[in-house]
C-alpha cells in the first residue's frame, strides 16, 4: 500500500517519523498504523485513525517544538470568545480603532500644529516617491520586473476592493495638500497602497541582500503607519492588510514570472523539434 510524505508534526526518535513506525534500539524499523488494518488481517478493514495512535509523548513533542501553530490555535479559542460576546458598534456610532485609540495624542498634537502635520505629511510624500522609484528603477534598470509586476497587482486589486467598499473618512481626518496623494484628493481607504507598496520594495531588497537598505525601508513604514493613524488618513484593518497585500502580490508576481519562464521553455523546445523533423 502506497502512502504519501508529508511534514511530521509529532515527535521524532532516532531523527525518524513516529507516525507510523516505531523503533527498538538499532533493530529494523517496523511498521506500526499507518499500512496496517485494525482487524490484523491486513485487508477488508478500515484502518486506524490517526489520533488514536497519539500518545502523551507526541502532544509535549508538539506544545515543544511546534509552538506557533499551538500558539495561535490558543488564539482561535480566545477570540472566538471575544468575538460572540462583542458588543457591535451601532449603526450611528463612529468605527471603534484600536490604532485610533493608541494615537490619541499624536492626533491632538497634529491637530494643534498645522505645520508639523505638513512636515511630516511631505516626509512622507518624499517616502512614497521613494518607494516608487526603487520599484521602477529594479524594472526599467536592473532588468528585473518582479517588483513591478507586484505593484500593478497590488495597485489593481486595492482599486477594485477600494470602490467596492467605500468607507467613511475618519471623523478627525487631518488632511494635508503635500500629502501623496498630494492635492487634497479623494483617496481609497482600503487597503493602504503606502504600507503595501513599501513591502513590495523591502521584499526585494531582501532577495537581492540589500539588507540594511530593507531594514530602512521597514523603520520608515513603521512610522508611517504611526502618522497614518495619528492623522486619521488610515484605519488599523487598511495597515494590516497593506502589509498581507504586499506579501501576497510579491508572491503571486514571483509564480506569475515562473510560469512565464517554464512556458517560453516549453514553446522553445517544441520550435526546436519542430525544426529538427522539418530539416530530418
Amino acid at each position: 500500500m502506497s502512502t504519501n510524505t508529508v511534514v511530521p508534526l509529532r515527535r521524532r526518535s532516532n531523527g525518524y517519523h513516529t507516525n507510523g513506525v516505531t523503533f527498538n534500539g538499532m533493530e529494523n524499523i517496523v511498521k506500526k498504523t499507518d499500512d496496517c488494518y485494525t482487524n490484523g488481517n491486513g485487508g477488508g478493514g478500515k484502518s486506524k485513525a490517526s489520533f488514536l495512535t497519539w500518545t502523551m509523548r507526541d502532544a509535549v513533542y508538539v506544545a515543544r517544538y511546534h509552538w506557533i501553530p499551538c500558539f495561535f490555535a490558543l488564539g482561535v479559542l480566545f477570540f472566538m470568545g471575544v468575538e460572540y460576546t462583542l458588543q457591535m458598534v451601532p449603526a450611528k456610532s463612529e468605527p471603534f480603532d484600536i490604532g485610533f485609540v493608541a494615537t490619541r495624542s499624536l492626533n491632538r498634537v497634529l491637530a494643534s500644529s498645522p505645520d508639523l502635520n505638513t512636515l511630516l505629511a511631505a516626509l512622507n510624500t518624499v517616502f512614497v516617491a521613494m518607494q516608487t522609484t526603487y520599484i521602477v528603477w529594479t524594472w526599467l534598470m536592473e532588468g528585473r520586473p518582479r517588483a513591478t509586476i507586484s505593484a500593478c497587482f497590488m495597485f489593481t486589486c486595492r482599486g477594485i476592493l477600494g470602490y467596492s467598499t467605500q468607507l467613511p473618512l475618519p471623523q478627525d481626518f487631518l488632511g494635508s495638500g503635500v500629502d501623496f496623494p498630494v492635492g487634497n484628493v479623494s483617496f481609497f481607504l482600503f487597503y493602504s497602497g503606502h504600507v503595501a507598496g513599501s513591502m513590495i520594495a523591502s521584499l526585494d531588497m531582501r532577495r537581492m541582500q540589500r539588507l540594511r537598505l530593507a531594514m530602512l525601508f521597514d523603520i520608515l513604514n513603521v512610522l508611517q503607519s504611526i502618522r497614518l493613524l495619528g492623522t486619521r488618513g488610515h484605519y488599523t484593518i487598511d495597515l494590516a492588510v497593506g502589509v498581507g497585500a504586499g506579501i501576497l502580490f510579491d508572491s503571486f508576481a514571483g509564480k506569475y514570472e515562473e510560469m512565464m519562464s517554464k512556458r517560453q521553455n516549453l514553446s522553445n523546445g517544441f520550435s526546436l523539434i519542430s525544426k529538427e523533423s522539418l530539416v530530418n
